[in-house]
């Protein structure tokens, strides 16, 4: 029987043999939840169970807050460092290690054929491992907790067949924008979405998580690419975890296949204020006020090796103000080693710790009323990075260094 890679894993997850439609109880492989989901998800927990179910499946990283940036935030950390202390938790990240959709990767715990859930609507990033990777509410992570299971309808799948040669500064993020122009915030909705082609293939596990990690923004329940020796050389160095790989069959009876040509597309801007609000970088001419470098979905040191190629012996405009953030402590250092913080810091900007953040719009960096942001983050949606009077646009690292250096919204030259 064909199948999609998210029909097999679900299967091969709760020992049946499922189609997309079926309702699963599947075993859970990696629960994630971070102080800013977390204690909801408590709170749950503790009205029905006393001990969580695997002390090696569940990861806790302090991200979206960190440091504590209110009595709120400093409470919650309290909340959760307490349950982690009582329950034993083995993997714990505390505020120096990063954002969770950076760290789960980098410290070995997504693996191909997987099935992984997080309190965080992006937790579809780790598809691009290989794995059926989904956000949930703390509701169900409190059962999943207590558990180590928790249902799902098998999605049907879309394979997204992207080909043709990028031209030079069009990148990833570019890539995916102009996807999500085409079929819409809610064009996916509930669907796994699958990215493979000739211009994947190419594209290296950092820019593979870039799509797989937007895949939420046109409605999908999951990001999925195939893993191929780029992943596996990647999984093997970091984890010991033994795992098995799943590949979609072309011919399953639950799959819709869209070709999409990248090879003309310049530059992409999400215009505020939604995702799918995107246009090209030739019809966006406006001035900014911020540039966000960083978030999960462009924050690895790719991204800031190549903003800090176009600001090395450059400076930030006036009246400009440009905040790097890295995703993760791994990422500051090769940063640090490789002199691109030198750079920023030379160019005017301010390079903050391994955290989330303006992109949740609770923590730094807030945009006051009438401020305009650009950032390389996932969302747009109005008052996301701080006053609901303020816009945000979305963008590629490359046009983000670009644009800071003019002031306004730029393509790279």
């Amino acid at each position: 029987m064909s199948k999609t890679i998210s029909e097999k894993i679900l299967s091969n997850a709760s020992d049946k043999n499922v189609r997309s439609g079926d309702i699963v109880i599947a075993n859970i492989d990696v629960a994630m939840m971070h102080d800013l989901t977390g204690p909801l998800a408590l709170e749950s927990f503790n009205k029905i169970s006393k001990k969580v179910w695997d002390l090696d499946k569940i990861v806790i990283p302090f991200d979206h807050q960190t440091p504590a940036d209110s009595l709120e935030a400093a409470n919650n950390h309290i909340i959760m460092r307490e349950f982690i202390k009582e329950q034993g938790i083995k993997n714990f990240y505390d505020i120096n290690q990063g954002i969770c959709h950076q760290i789960l990767p980098e410290l070995g715990h997504v693996v191909p054929g997987e099935v992984i859930v997080g309190t965080d609507s992006h937790t579809c990033a780790h598809g691009a491992l290989g794995a059926f990777s989904t956000g949930i509410g703390s509701t169900d992570m409190a059962m999943v907790l207590s558990t180590g299971k928790l249902w799902f309808k098998v999605p049907e799948t879309i394979h997204f067949n992207i080909s043709g040669k990028l031209k030079e500064n069009v990148y990833s993020k570019d890539v995916i924008l102009y996807i999500i122009s085409k079929v819409g915030a809610d064009g996916a909705n509930y669907k796994a979405c699958e990215f493979g082609g000739e211009t994947v293939s190419y594209m290296g596990i950092s820019e593979r998580m870039v799509l797989s990690n937007m895949a939420i923004e046109m409605g999908g329940k999951t990001g999925l690419i195939e893993p191929d020796r780029k992943t596996l050389n990647y999984v093997k160095n970091r984890s010991t975890k033994q795992f098995k790989v799943f590949k979609t069959d072309l011919d399953a009876d639950s799959l819709e296949q869209i070709q999409i040509d990248v090879s003309n597309i310049e530059p992409q801007i999400a215009c505020p204020h939604h995702v799918d609000n995107v246009k090209p970088i030739s019809e966006v001419d406006t001035e900014i006020d911020q540039v966000f470098l960083g978030s999960c979905t462009n924050g690895r040191i790719e991204d800031l090796r190549i903003a800090a190629k176009i600001l090395k012996g450059n400076k930030i405009a006036n009246g400009v103000r440009m905040l790097v953030i890295p995703a993760s402590k791994e990422v500051y250092s090769n940063a640090l080693d490789e002199g691109l913080i030198k750079i920023f810091v030379g160019a005017g900007a301010l390079v903050c710790n391994p955290c989330c953040g303006p992109c949740l719009g609770g923590h730094i960096g807030l945009i006051g009323p009438r401020e305009v942001s650009l950032s390389t983050s996932n969302r747009n949606f109005k008052g996301r990075q701080g006053s609901p009077d303020g816009e945000v646009y979305l963008s590629s690292p490359a046009v983000a260094a670009t644009s800071a250096i003019h002031g306004r919204i730029s393509a790279p030259q």
